[in-house]
Order: structure tokens, then sequence, then C-alpha cells
């Protein structure tokens, strides 16, 4: 079932608080940039032939969609989550809390919802509130902001700062986990990653079968 929010009452409440849009002037029209780039798919850099610089490559591709503003903004490297193309810090202001689901009174949950909200009345300002079943920050161990690609590339494969997954668990979590596909379908007035997430899982399996061979930076 979808939801549209109208702005009346606590709907109203949830688009400043939930999307945190409309408190900031830098950040009224959300995100209304030209559709996404696309990825390379990993067959493209087959034509290279010393192996680590190809994996090196492989990754440096999958980094389009890593360092994008979608991905990065649940990786802050502090307990208040960022938004927007300008990765402005969230507001009103909310704090990581436990498990990244916000502080009591101010949980993730209050104005994010299991799906994206269409939000109407709001003219060209908030078209939508972002929602996903597993809406939540990535914990502080997989912080990416303020980190080069090649350090989180790095930090990828470390199983003290991945969640503890093997290689294979990262490739099914980039390829199939539901959060990370949300950035594909991140709602009205945000632009999505580049390309899909079909593509992006392809690039991540060829990284780690041609030895997980991070950027230099």
């Amino acid at each position: 079932m979808k939801l549209t929010l109208a702005f009346t009452g606590f709907a109203a409440i949830c688009v400043f608080v939930g999307a945190g849009m409309a408190l900031s002037p830098a950040s009224i029209a959300q995100d209304t940039k030209p559709d996404a780039q696309s990825l390379k798919p990993a067959s493209t850099f087959q034509s290279i032939a010393n192996q680590q610089q190809r994996s090196a490559a492989l990754f440096q591709e999958a980094g389009k969609v890593i360092q994008h503003p979608r991905c990065v903004n649940c990786h802050p490297a502090t307990d208040r989550p960022l938004q927007g193309a300008t990765m402005h810090p969230h507001q009103p202001p909310v704090f990581r809390g436990d498990g990244g689901m916000g502080l009591p009174g101010m949980q993730c949950t209050t104005c994010h919802s299991a799906q994206n909200t269409p939000v109407v009345g709001q003219a060209d300002t908030i078209k939508s509130i972002p929602g996903n079943p597993a809406w939540h920050l990535a914990p502080i161990e997989m912080a990416w902001v303020g980190k080069s690609l090649g350090q989180i590339c790095q930090q990828i494969k470390d199983p003290a700062r991945n969640g503890g997954k093997t290689m294979d668990q990262i490739v099914e979590h980039m390829a199939h986990d539901e959060l990370v596909g949300w950035g594909w379908d991140p709602g009205a007035g945000r632009e999505p990653v580049p390309g899909t997430q079909a593509e992006f899982g392809e690039l991540i399996r060829a990284w780690v079968d041609t030895g997980a061979a991070c950027p230099v930076s």
C-alpha cells in the first residue's frame, strides 16, 4: 500500500523532522540533478591484462555508487546522519542511538516508514520522505565520510570494520541487500545512484574474484 503525506498535522512534523529539508535553504529543492550516470559492465575491464590493476579498476568503477551521497549519507563519521546531494548534517538534529535507529522519542521510524512516502502540498520543495523497512545508520566502524575510495576499500575488506563479513558475504550484501538497493529507488526528488544494483553486484563480484585489490587513493 502506498502512502501519501499531505502538509497537515503530524504529517507536517514528519516532513520537517524526517526529511529535514525545509529547514535548510540549501536543501529546499532536494536533489534535482539529471539522470544518474551509468556503470560500466564488469566485462569492460577484461582488457586490462594485469589482474591487480583490473581489480582496482573494477572497484574504482563501483566507487561511483559507494561514494555517492545516497550511500555515504548513512555512513557518517559522527553520530549524526547527512542529507541531500550536498551531504549536509541532518536537520533538525537527529542522532545515531542504539543500533543506528535513533534516540528514544526521535527514532528513524518516527518519520521514515517501510517505503518512500510521496509528499503533496509542497510545490517543488519536498517531494518525498525516504523509507525502507531496515532504515538505519551504518555502524560507526563502517563510517565512510572523509575517507578516500582506497581507504573505504580496505575498510570493506576488514572483518573488524565490515560487520564480520566474508568477501562472499560482502558480494551478497552489495548485490541483493534491500537497503543498499534503496539507492536505486530513493524516492521522488532524489538522484539515484548510477547503474543498477545487478551491475553494481557484478562489479563487486569481479573485484573479489580478481583479488580484491584497492585503488591507491
